[in-house]
């Protein structure tokens, strides 16, 4: 994973360059080195619960036979309720559940533009040769680069709310070559986060001491690479519009 996009390298924060070099074995807690980024992250904002981890045998650590979405779920059904900013809180769940995975609820206070890890790759090296504030960036080994942004807002009339589910939904996991949207309702793991396999990992590109951009500031350069992506992905002749829809 190279350590710079556009020539821009000096744009990483601290945290995001020591993390680079901070690369736990598989199953094994990373003593504070784990707590202190999920704390960074709670500290910028992002309200976070604990949430699954990886099994023997690519399972989950959930007792669902057959779990759609190994590791990468919470682990209580209150989780919108449950996610908080809370120091003393974050560290009890960390301390007192050393090899849980934690998720971030979207729509409270950020959203996350989650797309394919090549078109997100190609956007970011757009985003920053053209000096745009891009924010928080991760990287996760199941072919998905995730960018935080600001939420859309908590608008007065219920009705106006744009509801995850026409976008995505946490527990889908179907194939989505396009662009993913999550806001009320949905989740995203938070990195440090173990996904089942071998040394397969959700970690900070940029990390969330980057403040969080405006959505729309992201949007044209991320749907473009998207768009690409999937044109390059589809079979040759087959016209395939983006984006998809499940």
């Amino acid at each position: 994973m190279s350590g710079t996009f556009g020539g821009r390298s000096g744009r990483q924060g601290k945290l995001s360059q020591w993390l680079r070099g901070r690369r736990p074995k598989e199953g094994v807690a990373d003593d504070g080195g784990r707590e202190a980024l999920l704390l960074a992250a709670a500290e910028a904002g992002l309200p976070l619960a604990p949430a699954a981890h990886p099994a023997p045998g690519y399972r989950c650590s959930c007792d669902r036979v057959g779990c759609p979405t190994p590791a990468r779920h919470p682990v209580s059904f209150a989780w919108q309720t449950q996610s908080t900013i809370d120091r003393p809180q974050i560290e009890r769940w960390a301390r007192h559940q050393p090899q849980a995975n934690f998720i971030t609820a979207t729509g409270m206070v950020h959203d996350v533009l989650d797309v394919p890890a090549r078109a997100g790759q190609e956007a970011l090296e757009r985003l920053l040769a053209q000096g745009v504030e891009v924010g928080p960036v991760a990287e996760s080994d199941d072919g998905r680069m995730l960018f935080f942004t600001l939420t859309r807002g908590t608008p007065e009339d219920e009705d106006e709310w744009w509801p995850c589910e026409l976008d995505c939904h946490p527990e889908t996991m179907a194939e989505h070559p396009g662009l993913r949207w999550h806001c009320r309702g949905s989740y995203v793991l938070v990195p440090p986060a173990r996904l089942p396999g071998e040394d397969q990992r959700v970690r900070w590109l940029r990390g969330p001491e980057h403040p969080l951009p405006e959505p729309l500031t992201l949007l044209e350069p991320l749907t473009d690479a998207c768009a690409r992506h999937v044109s390059e992905e589809a079979a040759p002749g087959l016209d395939r519009p983006w984006p998809l829809r499940h």
